[in-house]
């Protein structure tokens, strides 16, 4: 399977078919429509060890403590649809965690914001000193 500049070989692919409680009407019941897809993302040759730990990261719930990735489809009626369904969502889990994330430039706040920042903190501070009550003889 190829996904960007990568090559995944289909037996670090494993596929189980469940019964799905999703579409199929009578069949439901008899029929394995569900697709429960596993990849092992941490113990995958075919992926460097940056674009794996994102993709573990990405993947959330779905990825296991051991680096597993688990996608579960059964959204279609049928077995070969949920199939490529759940290939399809691989593929795009793994190809946004190719994408390296742009690293954050520091920066500081101009001369005139931190001006603005103050100028705003002393207003705030005369309208709450013009709520304080004042001690004087009454």
């Amino acid at each position: 399977m190829k996904v960007g500049d990568l090559f995944i070989d289909e037996g670090e692919i494993v596929e189980n078919f469940v019964r799905s409680s999703g579409p199929g009407g009578q069949n439901v019941n008899k029929v394995a429509s569900a697709v429960e897809l596993r990849f092992d993302a941490r113990r995958s040759p075919s992926l460097p060890n940056d674009v794996a730990a994102r993709l573990i990261k990405l993947a959330g719930a779905r990825a296991t403590q051991d680096g597993m990735i688990v996608i579960f489809a059964q959204r279609h009626a049928t077995q070969p649809r949920n199939r490529e369904d759940a290939r399809e969502r691989l593929v795009a889990l793994i190809a946004k965690a190719q994408e390296r994330p742009k690293p954050r430039l520091a920066t500081r706040p101009t001369h005139a914001a931190r001006a603005r920042r103050l100028d705003e903190k002393s207003r705030r501070g005369a309208v709450k000193a013009l709520r304080r009550r004042t001690t004087g003889a009454d």
